[in-house]
C-alpha cells in the first residue's frame, strides 16, 4: 500500500506521531499494526514484532492489494478518527489504538521504538512468560 489514498482537503493533516507511554498506555492486546506484504518498512516492523515476541499481544493485519477489502476500510476509519476531516495519506505501517480507534503513529522509527518499549514493559514480559 505504498500509493496514497487522499480524502478531500479540508485543512492541514494532523501529524500522526503519537507514542506509547505518552498518551497511549502500554496495555497488552490494545494495539494493532497495519502492514503490507509488499512494503519493506512493513516487513521490518513485522520482523521486529516477531523478534521481540510480541505477536500474541500486538495484533497485526496484512492488507491485501484490493483497496475495498475490510482491512483497508478499518485503517481509513482509524486515520479519520485520528483527525477530524483527515486529509493526509493513508500509509503503512500504521500502529492503531483499538480502544480509541485512532492511528497512534505511521512513522516507522517511532513504531519500532514503541515495540521495543512494549517488549520491555512488565505487562508484556509477563504475558510472554505465560505463553512459553
Amino acid at each position: 500500500m505504498s500509493s496514497h489514498t487522499v480524502l478531500p482537503r479540508t485543512g492541514t493533516a494532523p501529524a500522526l506521531r503519537g507514542r506509547i507511554g505518552t498518551g497511549f498506555s502500554p496495555v497488552p492486546h490494545r494495539y494493532r499494526l497495519y502492514l503490507s506484504a509488499g512494503c519493506p518498512r512493513s516487513r521490518q516492523v513485522a520482523g521486529v514484532l516477531d523478534l521481540l515476541g510480541l505477536r500474541h499481544s500486538v495484533a497485526a493485519t496484512v492488507l491485501e492489494a484490493d483497496r475495498d477489502a475490510p482491512g483497508h476500510t478499518a485503517l481509513l476509519l482509524a486515520y479519520e478518527a485520528a483527525g477530524h476531516h483527515f486529509d493526509g495519506a493513508v500509509t503503512v505501517p500504521a500502529l492503531v489504538d483499538t480502544w480509541s480507534g485512532r492511528v497512534v503513529s505511521d512513522h516507522t522509527p517511532d513504531i519500532l521504538d514503541d515495540l521495543r518499549f512494549l517488549a520491555a514493559h512488565p505487562a508484556f514480559r509477563a504475558l510472554r512468560n505465560e505463553s512459553s
